[in-house]
């Protein structure tokens, strides 16, 4: 029996169980670290009844994932207060004593979906969630994509026309990065309303998809994946994906001559098979990963 975290600025989702098919799951609030943590352990001693294997963690960031660091486990430099420099995998794995898998929350996505969902038998591709913020994780010839630190895609720079748009941006790292325009913060102080709240026929809604296909066309130029899952709270609403494919191949203007992006962008920027449930099913895959290289 494996144990699963998606571990996120509001809320942790916890679940423990063998497959996506039987997950016991639990929602707990962001609070302090140590009563956050508290929770999601007794969560996971009450319902294995000892028979936990090891636990899988898909972390909001940034995070520490080289092994031989001496803060590995850890998340780093975050907005989120209280939770700056706080060794989440250490806590875990001490209060459980069993293997911790750990990741990204979105690089959890990634395998959830590369497993289960939506990227089944592809080698390259990109997960994106665009939500509270926006985050990405990458697959590269099969592989996480980790690098230096991990990717941080929600912070990459992208053209603001300031005057089509006003708004200086919400990161506070950044102003106007992408998360800094496209997220879901971003959108409801733009137009002072909830992006849910939003009419389909809203010019918010063009403005949106041209942020996020101006993402898109930079890793189609930089990653060059066989597909791109978009996820997250923003994403819901269905009809910004047809916006967005239409902007994506405006962008690239015919350049990159490849039949996915030419004759089928429905089949390559899609919204992820397992829905919401795309990070706790990575975690998952993260506990069975480590419980494997144990």
């Amino acid at each position: 029996m494996f144990g699963a975290v998606e571990a996120g600025g509001t809320k942790f989702v916890c679940a423990i169980g063998t497959s996506p098919d039987d997950l016991d799951t639990v929602q707990i609030s962001t609070t302090s670290p140590e009563a956050t943590t508290k929770q999601a352990v007794d969560f996971f001693r009450e319902r294995s009844r000892g028979s936990l294997r090891s636990v899988g963690i898909g972390s909001f960031g940034p995070v520490d994932l080289h092994p031989l660091s001496p803060t590995f486990g850890y998340i780093t430099s975050t907005p989120k207060a209280g939770w700056q420099n706080f060794n989440l995998l250490g806590a875990v794995r001490e209060a459980l004593s069993v293997p911790v898998g750990f990741d990204t929350d979105v690089n959890a996505a990634a395998l959830g979906e590369a497993r289960w969902g939506a990227a089944q038998s592809l080698t390259d591709f990109i997960y994106l969630t665009v939500g509270t913020g926006i985050g990405g994780g990458a697959l590269v010839n099969g592989q996480l994509l980790h690098g230096l630190v991990h990717a941080e895609m929600g912070h990459i720079r992208i053209p603001h026309d300031r005057q089509r748009d006003p708004y200086a941006g919400s990161c506070p790292f950044h102003g106007d990065c992408l998360e800094g325009l496209a997220s879901g913060p971003a959108i409801e102080a733009r137009w002072r309303t909830r992006a849910s709240d939003l009419p389909a026929d809203h010019p918010a809604w063009g403005l949106e998809a041209h942020y996020l296909a101006l993402g898109l066309a930079n890793w189609v130029c930089t990653l060059s994946p066989q597909r791109i899952v978009v996820g997250g709270g923003v994403m819901e609403q269905g009809h910004l994906f047809p916006i967005i494919r239409r902007e994506l191949a405006r962008l690239l203007n015919g350049y990159v001559r490849a039949k996915e992006l030419t004759d089928d962008l429905q089949a390559y920027v899609v919204p992820p098979k397992l829905e919401s449930r795309a990070g706790i099913c990575g975690a998952l895959f993260l506990a069975e990963r480590a419980y494997l290289q144990r």
